[in-house]
């Protein structure tokens, strides 16, 4: 599969403080963590992170396939790491209780594909050897050309193609594959000659030298 170029495609998907009356400080747990609230986010939006942050969706085996799955999609290369070592998992995780419609298509998904491998190779998706695991995912990666009792796979694999796309190219490491620089200061050098030059205009001493 052709990885990054037609994955790019895919992705690129105030603080709140209340002033009340002074009260005798009452000390938190020694177990509670002072809850954070990062630029650009509200309160109530960071006790909800905070929230599914705390719990868990994946089962360890459920995670493991996961992430085989995601370095499958973005496997590390000259430029970059893999899915997993940019987050994705993670990010996957974390959508799956921000975005609860999906738990099912994800976990129906994941059985889906070993229920399929142990029929294949007499066992789980992880448990199979790399050679097992791309001539299985070959099978549902092209919606397509996707053979009758694949489709339920190839559904899956959509979702997990477009969830790490959006985890790896949102993350640090994906940022940087794929060059974005973003707002960063630079420096004014001034009109290029060609442009002074059709106009027929040019710098006087004292703007080339504005300290002279």
């Amino acid at each position: 599969m052709k990885r990054r170029d037609s994955l790019k495609a895919l992705s690129l998907t105030g603080f709140g403080l209340a002033v009340g009356p002074v009260e005798a400080a009452v000390p938190a747990p020694p177990d509670v963590k002072p809850l954070k609230i990062p630029g650009g986010r509200q309160k109530f939006e960071a006790e909800r992170d905070a929230k599914l942050m705390s719990e868990k969706f994946f089962t360890p085996h459920e995670l493991q396939t996961v992430t085989v799955l995601s370095d499958i999609i973005i496997p590390a290369d000259e430029r970059s790491g893999s899915a997993s070592q940019s987050g994705v998992p993670a990010f996957i995780e974390f959508m799956m209780k921000d975005q609860p419609r999906n738990q099912t298509p994800m976990r129906g998904g994941i059985r889906w594909l070993d229920n399929t491998c142990k029929k294949r190779y007499g066992k789980q998706f992880v448990q199979c050897t790399k050679a097992q695991q791309i001539e299985m995912v070959d099978q549902i990666a092209y919606p397509k050309l996707a053979k009758p009792d694949m489709t339920q796979g190839a559904s899956f694999f959509s979702m997990m193609r477009n969830l790490t796309a959006s985890g790896f190219y949102s993350s640090q490491m994906g940022i940087k594959d794929i060059g974005y620089v973003g707002n960063v200061p630079n420096q004014w050098e001034g009109v290029p000659d060609d442009v002074l030059k059709q106009y027929g205009l040019a710098y006087e001493e004292r703007e080339m030298n504005p300290g002279k």
